[in-house]
């Protein structure tokens, strides 16, 4: 049962951080075409068919199956685990201001540029950079 969990824990984040990778690319392409509406149409659809339907359902089997190895490995003793355990709480609050902005986007009343999303759109590869370094490395 653990290696079954472990195969779909890694296909459930692959699947969360290409939402966490491409909806902030969206989001600058929705915020440096805001005077096309046609386009900004079809973004808008993207945004939130990706956040929807592929973002919510892969976050959620992350969290839980990834509460499930933290189960079986046991938390005592693995402070690694708990620092990785902290950067994903930092990633899910990071997943919902994207669907903070993508709300505001959607209404028109997001003020943020294209290039303060290409900057946050930075912010998943430091927080998965971090998190593969406490699975591989186990520095505490």
């Amino acid at each position: 049962m653990y290696d079954f969990v472990v195969w779909f824990h890694i296909l459930s984040f692959v699947s969360w951080f290409a939402v966490l990778f491409y909806l902030p690319r969206l989001f600058v392409y929705h915020a440096e075409n805001a005077e096309n509406e046609g386009f900004v149409k079809v973004i808008k659809i993207m945004e939130f068919k990706i956040f929807k339907y592929i973002g919510v359902p892969a976050m959620w089997a992350t969290v839980l199956s990834g509460s499930y190895l933290a189960y079986e490995l046991g938390l005592s003793g693995n402070g690694w685990l708990h620092a990785k355990i902290l950067f994903v709480l930092i990633l899910i609050a990071y997943f919902v201001s994207l669907g903070v902005l993508r709300k505001r986007l959607l209404e028109g009343s997001c003020t943020k540029s294209g290039k303060f999303f290409r900057y946050y759109n930075e912010v998943p590869t430091l927080i998965l950079m971090v998190i593969v370094a406490m699975v591989i490395f186990k520095p505490f």
